[in-house]
């Protein structure tokens, strides 16, 4: 479906803004709305923030505005902070020298409003739109490209990706998003190039990467880019490994291993938790280096993955740290995917074991974690229908409550603070989500859970 082409001189430009526009204007300038906000506006998406193009120098720009921020005055743009609302970044018109970093231009010329447009990445991001006037330009073709919902590289693919390598997984990240295609001879000249994304910082990776899992409608899609594109090995090796690993067909009639994940991306919710995305994306990491088949008696055979939570957790949490990924959501995942076989247990679970469960932090995510497991392999939902059917029935009340037993009752029981404190503390505590809530009951239960007894006083 071709996307809601609007009249852009009746969307709404916030006011600031437009001020910003107004007062280059009436300095003599030219200035334009330009890149992703306008094509976002053409698309009927709301931009997350807005860039200027103009002809002013970054001196005059400066005098124009009572505050800005001079950041990247070196390659042209002044962040100027107008009173009522965000920042906005005006730049000046601008060619750019080599990239000899891969990532940056060594130095800029300013130049015109055509010359400006060709040094842009993609040509859905390069038209010029003055939404006081109505006009608007192109220079590139990006007006075309958006009616046929296509990401192009401006002028030679080559040259624009080798100027800057972390386009590459931008022209992933905006084919996702936006449920784009990616001209053949930009795709092509990705797969060439692929290798040289390692020269760009694991901060800027991860970006995109986090990005694309949270933001694109179909998360799944994004991950076959990346894979077919060849960029997906040289990032993210352990996802690649998973293309090929074949699963047994009776819990899995979809296929091997990427393509479970893939379609489980596919089926994410509208905005999912960074939480949720990874631990879909990396639950069954595990499964390529614990491949195993195993001979039946009546000679077929199956593959198993033995362990395979325990060895993909371990192997998130490498990956995850490679990234460079907070330490706090780097834990949880990890938690998720150690975690995600468990939950089919649970309708045999202890009541403790259950409630502790239900009590994570975690829960809400585990359990879609599994509800998407299922539903892209055997499609049995029994396990999912009663978790949440345990959590509605327990939702006035307190999954975890207050422990009746602490450290400090033991300490006056005569036991001193060592190692199995915490093992005891734990038991009791069971035995407390068990059902047993009589205090006198569980403190008569402690001397039988420690090895020893308390010494005399």
């Amino acid at each position: 479906m071709k996307p809601r082409m609007l009249h852009l001189n009746r969307l709404d430009v916030p006011p600031a803004v437009r001020q910003v526009l107004r007062t280059l204007q009436t300095g003599g300038h030219e200035a334009w709305l330009v890149g992703g906000c306008v094509r976002d506006f053409l698309l009927g998406r709301t931009p997350k923030d807005y860039d200027i193009a103009t002809d002013a120098l970054p001196e005059r720009i400066e005098s124009l505005f009572a505050k800005t921020l001079s950041i990247g005055k070196a390659f042209g743009i002044i962040t100027v902070l107008p009173e009522d609302g965000e920042p906005v970044d005006v730049a000046t018109y601008r060619e750019d020298a080599a990239y000899t970093d891969g990532r940056h231009p060594q130095t800029v010329r300013f130049t015109n409003a055509r010359e400006d447009a060709r040094r842009r990445d993609f040509t859905v991001n390069a038209l010029l739109w003055n939404p006081d006037m109505g006009e608007w330009m192109d220079h590139v073709g990006g007006r075309a490209d958006l009616e046929a919902r296509v990401i192009r590289a401006i002028g030679n693919p080559l040259h624009r990706f080798r100027e800057d390598k972390l386009r590459m997984l931008r022209a992933i990240r905006f084919a996702a998003v936006l449920g784009f295609s990616i001209a053949p001879e930009t795709f092509c000249a990705i797969q060439r190039l692929a290798p040289d994304i390692r020269q760009i910082s694991v901060e800027r990776i991860r970006e995109e990467l986090f990005r694309m899992l949270t933001e694109a409608p179909l998360a799944g899609n994004a991950l076959q880019l990346l894979q077919t594109s060849g960029l997906l090995r040289e990032i993210l090796p352990e996802v690649a490994a998973m293309a090929g690993v074949e699963q047994p067909p009776e819990f899995h009639p979809e296929g091997d291993v990427f393509t479970h994940t893939r379609m489980m991306l596919d089926a994410l919710p509208p905005s999912p938790s960074l939480r949720l995305a990874l631990a879909v994306l990396l639950h069954d990491v595990g499964k390529p280096p614990t491949a195993s088949r195993v001979i039946l008696p009546d000679g077929r055979h199956r593959w198993r993955f033995e362990n395979h939570a325990r060895v993909g957790g371990t192997m998130a949490r490498s990956l995850l740290e490679r990234l460079k990924t907070p330490a706090a959501l780097t834990d949880e995942v990890v938690g998720m995917i150690d975690n995600h076989m468990r939950l089919a247990d649970a309708p045999r679970m202890r009541p403790a074991k259950l409630r502790r469960l239900l009590g994570a932090p975690t829960f809400e995510d585990e359990l879609e974690l599994h509800r998407l497991d299922c539903q892209a392999s055997h499609g049995q939902l029994d396990v999912h229908h009663f978790l949440k059917t345990v959590r509605e029935e327990r939702r006035e009340e307190p999954i975890l409550p207050t422990p009746l037993v602490r450290g400090r009752d033991l300490i006056r029981m005569g036991y001193r603070p060592g190692p199995a404190f915490a093992g005891v503390l734990k038991e009791v505590y069971d035995r407390q989500l068990d059902g047993q809530t009589d205090p006198a009951a569980l403190l008569a239960a402690v001397p039988d859970l420690f090895a020893t007894p308390p010494p005399s006083s």
